[in-house]
Order: structure tokens, then C-alpha cells, then sequence
């Protein structure tokens, strides 16, 4: 394991779960009609990021630099992922009735990269986040982000740890 940042089918693995979790997402919206709204937008804005970040490794995984801009890139990602799911959920909780009204019309990205005008079929926010349109065997869309995000820092944390410790390099 402590060798994976060294090697590309990691970074392909990581790409890959990342566009089929896009993928899922556009299904929900367009085959099942099931509108995003604003915090679903910026989770998958989290997820672009992460599909993304292990491009440049996946090309180089050999030049450290290159592996050290995907880490950084990718940390960045699921931990700001994990952090707009976490407030989702918070979002959808019945005691938060006005966390629920506090959800913005529009997505708050930089004025040079206004993703929700430039590519309105996938970052156009249309829904309203208290509302819980579907559920997984009990769990809302953001706690199962939620989770995903989860696993995805823990298994890239562990990851270092274990190459810091054993190669004592990234």
C-alpha cells in the first residue's frame, strides 16, 4: 500500500469512482427528475474536483510534484466535500427548520468561473435543500456523501500515513 501514490491504477481508481458518482448524480437529475440544489451543486463541484485532482498523477505518477499537486488537490476536494455534506445534513434535519430556509438562489462561485452559467445542465441549482427526495435505505442523498467523502479521506490519509512511515517520502 505505501507504494499506490507511485503507481497509476490508484489514480484511475480514484478518477473512475469519482465520474461514476457524476454520473449517478446526472441520472438522478435528468432520468429521475430530481432536481440539485445549491449545496447538491457545490458537493459536485467537490467531486469534479476530486476527478480532477488525480488527473495530473495519473498522467505522472512517478514525479513526486506532480503526485504532491493530486494529493493537495484531492485533500482539498474531499475534505471540502465532506464539510458542504456535513451542512447538507444539517440542512435536512427537521430540528433546523430555518437552515433549511437558509439555502442561497444562486451558487456563490468566483466571478471568472461562474461554473452555473457556463454549463447550466450540470451546476444550475433548481431544488431546495430541506428537502429529502430520495433515500437509501433510510439515508438522504448528503448522508450517503456524507460518507463518501469519508471514505475517500480516510483511505487517502491512511494511504500517506502508511508511505510517510514506510518510505518516509510522498
Amino acid at each position: 500500500m505505501s507504494t499506490w501514490p507511485a503507481l497509476r491504477w490508484p489514480w484511475f481508481l480514484v478518477a473512475a469512482i469519482a465520474l461514476i458518482l457524476e454520473s449517478i448524480a446526472l441520472y438522478f437529475q435528468y432520468g429521475m427528475g430530481l432536481e440539485p440544489c445549491i449545496m447538491c451543486i457545490y458537493q459536485r463541484v467537490a467531486v469534479f474536483g476530486i476527478v480532477l485532482s488525480a488527473l495530473p498523477a495519473l498522467v505522472n505518477p512517478h514525479n513526486m510534484i506532480v503526485r504532491l499537486i493530486s494529493i493537495s488537490g484531492l485533500l482539498v476536494s474531499c475534505i471540502w466535500g465532506l464539510v458542504i455534506a456535513l451542512e447538507h445534513v444539517e440542512m435536512q434535519n427537521p430540528d433546523n427548520f430555518m437552515l433549511a430556509l437558509s439555502c442561497d438562489l444562486y451558487p456563490n462561485f468566483p466571478d471568472w468561473l461562474q461554473l452555473h452559467t457556463l454549463i447550466p445542465s450540470l451546476f444550475e441549482a433548481r431544488g431546495t435543500c430541506g428537502d429529502i427526495d430520495w433515500s437509501l435505505f433510510g439515508f438522504s442523498m448528503p448522508q450517503i456523501m456524507v460518507f463518501i467523502f469519508s471514505c475517500f479521506t480516510i483511505c487517502l490519509t491512511s494511504v500517506l500515513a502508511i508511505r510517510l512511515l514506510k518510505l518516509k517520502t510522498i
